[in-house]
Formats: C-alpha cells, structure tokens, sequence
C-alpha cells in the first residue's frame, strides 16, 4: 500500500484583486506556515486565467518558472506540474525543462502532463488547436518523446505529429520524475494512463464519478496489460474549506465563486468526507482551499484534518 501523501494546489492568481507582486507575498505566507506539513506543492499550466469570473488581465504565474522560483526557496517540498499542456511547448524542450527541474531541485519534480483545453488560451497565444482525439493522440506521442530523451542518448522518434532527431538531453534525469497523466475521458485519455502513467490525476468532481472513472481505467489496464495497482490515484479536491464549526465553513464557500463540489465543514467533517476517497484507494489528495489568501483554513487542515486520515 502506498503512503498517502498531501499536496496544496497553489493559485496561479490572485483571488482578492491583487497585483503580481502581493500575490507572490501570499504564496509566500501560505508555504511559510505550510511546508513542514504538506509533501508537496501543484502549480497550473496556463498563461491567462482560466476562471470565468476573472478577467484576463488578471496577473497569472506561468508553471514551470513558477516552480522553479518556489522549489529553490521552500527545499523541503516537491513541485509538480498540474498539469502540462502538451501543445504549449514543444515536446523535446519539455523533456529538457523538466529534466533541468529535476536536477536543479535534487529530484523533487513530479511531471504531469495533459491534452489541453482551454480553447480561448489557444486561440490568444496562436496554438492550433485540434479535436480531442488529436490533442489525445499528441500527448501521448509528446510523452514518448519524453520518455525516450530521459532514457536514452541520442534520442529519436517520428511520430504522426511530433519527430526528434538525434536529441540530447543531458544531464538525462536521475531519478527519472514521476510522470502523472491528467485528465477523465473513458475512451482515449484513461487508455494513455494505462500504457504510460505513473500517477493518474482528475480535478473535482463526486465520489461516484472518481469510482466510476477507476473502474474504466481498470479495464484499460486489463486490455493493454499493465498492473492496475501499479499506478497511483491521486484526486484534487479543488474546493475544501474547513472551520471551527459547520455553519462558518458554509459561510466562507458562499464568499467564493469557486465551490463547485465544496467539501466543507468542520475538521472531522471534511475528513469523513475525504476518507470516501482514499477507501477508493486515492494515496495522493491534491487539496485548494477557497478561504485563500488567508492561511486559517489550510493551517487548520494541516493540524487537523492530515492526521485523522493518516
């Protein structure tokens, strides 16, 4: 059985109207009070805001610099990606960011990957974007390639999309990153988990659609003959908000317009709730508290909630 581990899905934005710079102050003042807590920290890949309610000149932290600043400054924490879009930056420059991550931190870089979706991103920045079955196809072209230039030196690949040629990725990575795969749909997305994933993601959603999506992964893995128990299933709880009491935690969730889904209440509360999950057999919670950017709600999770589930 594998340890469980906790991540704090980190906000690319500021939620309360801040400027870039006291945003970063915010995240600061989160990891200060966080990182002897928490394994590990999740940072997006987008270039604008992706949330609705936020306007696009919203100051925005792209992924992987973003990592790179916060794993040198908080060395007690893993960083991980969640999750790359595999159309904004070639693939072999992504197996070469990523390697350089992994040797600059000292292998505390989880590489996740996805297909892309955010079609006005694509547009803005002038990436085609294809049908899901073509973004599908290219991640998984874009992750061999991946695998391959960690692995092996020279690296070559043609593929119908995506082709090296000789490439070098040195110093390859060692230990290789953990690749995650992000993303739910049953008939292509979850077979690419099945042939290549470390770690399987999916943000949000109920309880029944998580064991649902297991049980379709499950037949995946039956069919391309991969060892279902040796992928780990992590979840993002994508709205938590904890409280002294019921009724204050309902009052926070109301303030926020991000509570799709909220699992909310007192410390045992969310901790009953967050336990369906791991029954399922979820090793990895990737949580995002809404009272942020305040730090009592993800304190009280730390010192309350992680060690009633561990």
């Amino acid at each position: 059985m594998r340890k469980l581990q906790f991540g704090w899905h980190m906000p690319s934005f500021p939620v309360d109207g801040s400027a870039g710079t006291a945003f970063v102050e915010q995240i600061h003042n989160t990891l200060g009070q966080i990182h002897p807590h928490f394994d590990s920290v999740w940072v997006d890949d987008h270039m604008m805001p992706w949330a609705t309610w936020q306007s696009n000149d919203t100051p925005y932290l792209e992924c992987m610099t973003t990592i790179a600043y916060f794993a040198a400054a908080y060395p007690t924490l893993t960083f991980g990606s969640s999750v790359l879009s595999q159309a904004y930056r070639n693939p072999g420059l992504m197996a070469k960011m990523a390697a350089n991550l992994q040797l600059l931190t000292g292998g505390r870089f989880i590489c996740g990957i996805g297909a892309g979706w955010m079609v006005e991103e694509y547009e803005a920045y002038n990436w085609p974007f294809p049908k899901p079955s073509v973004r599908i196809a290219q991640m998984e072209e874009a992750i061999e390639i991946v695998k391959k230039m960690w692995t092996e030196a020279p690296a070559s690949y043609a593929g119908k999309y995506y082709r090296i040629d000789n490439a070098y990725c040195e110093p390859r990575p060692n230990p290789v990153p953990p690749l995650l795969i992000g993303g739910g749909g049953e008939q292509l997305t979850l077979r690419v988990v099945a042939k290549h994933a470390d770690w399987w993601n999916i943000p949000g959603g109920t309880l029944e659609n998580y064991a649902h999506k297991l049980d379709v992964l499950r037949g995946h893995c039956d069919a391309v003959g991969r060892d279902y128990d040796s992928i780990g299933k992590s979840w993002s709880a994508e709205a938590v908000v904890v409280a002294e009491t019921e009724a204050e935690a309902q009052r926070i969730a109301a303030a926020s317009p991000y509570n799709r889904n909220t699992i909310l209440g007192t410390p045992e509360q969310v901790a009953e709730q967050l336990q369906q999950f791991l029954d399922l057999g979820v090793s990895y919670l990737i949580v995002r508290l809404l009272d942020f950017p305040r730090t009592e709600g993800i304190e009280m999770f730390a010192q309350e909630v992680m060690p009633r589930l561990r």
